[in-house]
């Protein structure tokens, strides 16, 4: 499997033109995995992109190695890239939040709902390509539209 398998499409760099980034040392709280390069920089990112990372033990979260290009948890068959430390989107916008946290939500569904296609829902919330503000409001709105229709019931 690819070091960046799980970078979920996250692909803005912060340090654009400046040599690759490496990861030396990392820890956790709740919400966010930190890291400290070579020169002492920290980075964090939400463990919202790495649901089995969000989800484990501190033992499982501990037994991690450094490879050439990222952090691999075997156990957990989960990477993390050292690149992705330097995403722009270390945090999900609010539309990628809802569906990163409400897995329960058919979003092929959704997408057809919204008149969207559904592969393009998905990498809007991947975030492999981003929806113009416009187009993100609409999918938020449409949230809050099913949220109060819910709340009926």
């Amino acid at each position: 499997m690819p070091i960046l398998s799980l970078t979920v499409g996250r692909n803005t760099l912060k340090n654009k033109g400046r040599s690759p980034m490496k990861i030396t040392e990392i820890w956790f709280d709740a919400d966010y995995i930190y890291g400290k390069d070579e020169a002492g920089k920290e980075y964090k990112q939400s463990l919202l992109w790495y649901p089995k990372l969000r989800e484990a033990s501190d033992d499982e979260r501990s037994q991690y190695t450094f490879g050439m290009g990222g952090i691999h948890w075997r156990r957990l068959d989960e990477d993390i890239s050292f690149e992705s430390f330097g995403y722009d989107d270390a945090e999900p916008s609010a539309m990628q939040r809802f569906f990163l946290v409400h897995k329960e939500i058919n979003v092929a569904e959704f997408a057809r709902l919204i008149g969207l296609n559904p592969t393009l829902l998905r990498n809007y919330i991947n975030g492999f390509k981003k929806p113009s503000k416009e187009r993100e409001q609409e999918i938020i709105d449409f949230i809050h539209k099913l949220g109060k229709e819910m709340a009926v019931y």
